[in-house]
């Protein structure tokens, strides 16, 4: 009853004003994706996010079209994501390729932590390791120890750091896409987009010793039929021993904040709602991977992070956070 009272709160303040928040949010979405090359080009290559189901979304009824030579579905070893891959090997006057698929996102929330953690298993000790795109020395290391440094389980160290870093960003409109995620920058600067902000909650976190990553995702449109092309969006989670990961989006409760006006006092129900709970307007396409190398391997060095569509041009990237230049795509979402 609780859950249900705080989602119509919030629903009626801060996110949706004037319509009920569901439970679960379903519907098609079209992805639509062109390449410009020369006609004459017989090496392009594009890599496409394909979400898959999980306990908080259902994909399926899954169609591929488009003129490509051959396409398949891969994964990427280390982080198990899935990417629809297509390559066009003779020329070609307009190539292009479409992802459809039905999905059904469900609300999360999960806050009733084990009253004893364990030891985090070998297998997620990954999720605490110090790399190039997610550092944990430095000003980052004495950051978390400054946070958590009084506080024992894992559950109540995440709190601390999400908390530091609601207090700690705002979001800059002006950033291109979703941002890059050059943790001490953000933190510099103290503003940034959701993969900014979700990237700084993580960096913090495995500094602190909290096992962490990042969510890639897409919302949901909230009218019947809605041009999503601009809905890419990043969150995080924390992975509690007994328990299992966790979400954690303090870059929408700066959005939330930003658009509606608040301070942190007013805000205070959505900071609560966003520690431990994401709403169902949204599915994931990929988590963890920073540094990323796709599957086939793309040529032109590793990839910041695996959210948009991708592609190659006879062996140059393209670029893709969000100019929609020579790699277009549109995203449409109709309800069901």
């Amino acid at each position: 009853m609780f859950a249900r009272m705080l989602r119509v709160l919030l629903c009626a303040l801060f996110i949706f004003p004037g319509a009920s928040m569901a439970d679960e949010r379903s519907g098609e979405i079209e992805l639509a994706v062109t390449i410009a090359a020369p006609d004459d080009s017989k090496d392009v290559r594009v890599w496409i996010p394909y979400p898959v189901s999980n306990n908080t979304q259902d994909i399926t009824n899954v169609r591929v079209n488009g003129n490509f030579s051959k396409s398949g579905i891969y994964g990427e070893k280390e982080t198990g994501n899935l990417a629809l891959y297509a390559e066009w090997t003779a020329p070609t006057k307009d190539r292009a390729i479409t992802l459809t698929f039905d999905a059904t996102a469900r609300e999360s929330i999960k806050r009733d932590f084990p009253a004893v953690e364990s030891d985090i298993p070998v297998e997620i000790r990954e999720y605490l390791k110090n790399t190039v795109f997610t550092p944990t020395d430095g000003k980052i290391k004495e950051i978390a120890l400054g946070i958590t440094n009084d506080r024992q389980k894992i559950s109540e160290k995440a709190k601390a750091v999400y908390q530091w870093v609601v207090k700690n960003t705002v979001r800059d409109p002006n950033v291109i896409g979703c941002g890059t995620g050059e943790v001490e920058k953000v933190i510099a600067k103290k503003s940034g987009k959701c993969a900014d902000i979700s990237s700084v909650f993580v960096a913090v976190a495995r500094a602190a010793g909290i096992p962490a990553r990042e969510v890639f995702g897409l919302r949901l449109g909230k009218k019947d039929e809605e041009d999503m092309t601009g809905g890419h969006h990043c969150w995080a989670e924390f992975y509690v021993p007994g328990y299992g990961w966790t979400p954690v989006d303090a870059a929408d409760v700066r959005k939330i904040m930003l658009a509606d006006k608040l301070d942190l006092k007013g805000a205070q129900g959505i900071i609560d709602y966003y520690f431990g709970g994401v709403d169902p307007y949204r599915i994931a396409l990929a988590r963890g991977g920073r540094g990323y190398y796709l599957n086939p391997r793309q040529n032109d060095g590793p990839l910041n992070y695996f959210m948009y569509p991708y592609a190659e041009v006879n062996g140059k990237r393209l670029e893709w956070l969000a100019a929609q230049t020579d790699l277009k795509y549109r995203i449409k979402f109709k309800a069901h």
